[in-house]
């Protein structure tokens, strides 16, 4: 089982845009009204959740850009190049991937945070699993989706913190994942909303990271230098206008779900289910930075050989636009 065929047609959707390209980037600023902009995994998790909002009740016009659409990929450097190559580059991106552009040579400005958690993130077993709890998992063949992942890098934190060392198999996603678990080749599988909450009375949670590890920034809005320089008044419009979705998401659960079901084709029981999920974890950032959550992240990448040494934060962000 995919994430695409978990989700259907708006998945597709969003890999065909993502596989299509984004164009090449342009040396003047975009038009007002046609700017696409980038989020991770849009149509498919919940990253894009006040972007969504924002489009759909006009803050980003307000705020002085009219956003009509979304570009997007299924995440790491593939969102990075899309957000390079856009007509407007800006996009939110997984903080690993903007740190792994950054350290290839990219010149890069972090303008704010997106979502300021992992918590979401858990591991799960069958509902008649004899595994309880995270250190019943010590020796156990657990999955995680890829090598060098997120879920590698949490799952080796956790198991870390508990002192626990299970035999560790990449699954390739998180529907392979799920399918391991399944067929009994696996005792436990990484899971997460929106998918949590459409298949969570088929599985039991061993443990939620949020349980078991700090706060980690997870991604954020980023722009090229040249760019940045050269439009900021565009940067803070998207900014402003992603910050005033994000309160409309905790102040409306209902009619945002609503709003993001329509974005992303999805049944809107079963967003407001995820949404009210993120909420009580805080998911979604206004944009301000924690230096320190993106440096717990960035120890989290060093242990998978993602990153080598400190990343200097002055020299890549610009906290102007959400003061």
């Amino acid at each position: 089982m995919s994430i695409f065929a978990t989700f259907g047609k708006a998945a597709c959707v969003a890999a065909a845009l993502a596989l299509g390209g984004a164009g090449a980037m342009t040396a003047s600023a975009p038009r007002a009204d046609a700017a696409e902009v980038t989020v991770t995994h849009w149509g498919v998790l919940m990253y894009g959740a006040p972007y969504a909002v924002a489009m759909e009740k006009g803050f980003f016009k307000e705020a002085g850009v009219d956003v009509t659409g979304v570009l997007t990929s299924k995440g790491g450097g593939t969102t990075m190049r899309n957000v390079m190559a856009a007509d407007l580059p800006y996009g939110e991106v997984a903080l690993s991937a903007v740190v792994a552009a950054i350290n290839q040579g990219a010149d890069l400005k972090i303008v704010n945070t997106g979502v300021q958690t992992v918590g979401e993130i858990l591991w799960v077993t069958l509902p008649d699993s004899p595994i309880k709890t995270t250190k019943d998992l010590d020796g156990k063949k657990v999955s995680f989706t890829s090598p060098k992942s997120v879920t590698e890098m949490l799952l080796t934190m956790v198991s870390d913190a508990n002192g626990i060392k299970p035999d560790m198999v990449a699954a390739g996603g998180i529907g392979a994942g799920l399918t391991l678990l399944k067929e009994g080749a696996v005792v436990a599988a990484p899971i997460m909303d929106p998918i949590w909450a459409k298949l969570s009375d088929n599985y039991r949670p061993v443990f939620q990271v949020a349980d078991e590890l700090p706060q980690m920034i997870q991604s954020v809005g980023v722009t090229t230098s040249e760019f940045l320089k050269e439009n900021p008044d565009t940067i803070r419009a998207l900014v402003e206008g992603r910050r005033k979705g994000v309160d409309f998401v905790y102040a409306n659960p209902e009619e945002a779900a609503q709003i993001v079901a329509k974005y992303y084709e999805m049944d809107p029981a079963l967003a407001l289910k995820a949404i009210n999920n993120l909420i009580k974890l805080n998911y979604w950032s206004r944009g301000e930075f924690n230096l320190e959550a993106m440096d717990r992240l960035i120890g989290g990448l060093r242990i998978i050989g993602e990153v080598e040494g400190k990343v200097d934060w002055a020299k890549y962000v610009d906290d102007s636009f959400v003061k």
